[in-house]
């Protein structure tokens, strides 16, 4: 089931909230995110938008400008892996990652029920998370 978000009404109106408009370079930058669900850099959502629309007014400054608008709407959120360059994830329900560090490919995992009840409840009393992340490193091969 997609998500309301991943629209264009669903960005017009969460911009709206925040109080910015929907350029047409939103526009763009957010539909590079949802059709190319592999946790791209701002480098790779650049090079798609050249590739695939090369006459498209869009430098990577206003990329860059763009993908922080995203992410301070809540539409879109960083994903960091060490020392890596930022990547962005458009999925903004509850889940883990994969990294794949043969290939650098990123993976989305989907939490079981209550996991994140679970973790939360192990936390120090009178402590509260604002976020968890889950991270999982390796690469991809037969079952053992």
């Amino acid at each position: 089931m997609r998500n309301v978000l991943e629209t264009p009404e669903g960005l017009a109106e969460r911009l709206a909230h925040s109080g910015l408009r929907p350029t047409e370079q939103r526009k763009v930058v957010y539909g590079v995110l949802l059709k190319n669900r592999n946790h791209p850099t701002a480098d790779e959502v650049f090079a798609h938008i050249r590739s695939e629309m090369p006459s498209a007014a869009v430098s990577m400054a206003t990329v860059y400008n763009c993908l922080e608008t995203l992410v301070q709407c809540n539409l879109v959120r960083q994903v960091n892996f060490e020392r890596g360059p930022t990547r962005y994830c458009p999925n903004l329900r509850p889940h883990a990652h994969f990294h794949d560090e043969a290939t650098d490919t990123i993976h989305d995992i989907e939490l079981p029920a209550g996991l994140l009840e679970q973790l939360h409840s192990i936390l120090p009393p009178g402590h509260q998370a604002n976020s968890v992340e889950i991270i999982f490193r390796g690469k991809s091969g037969p079952s053992s």
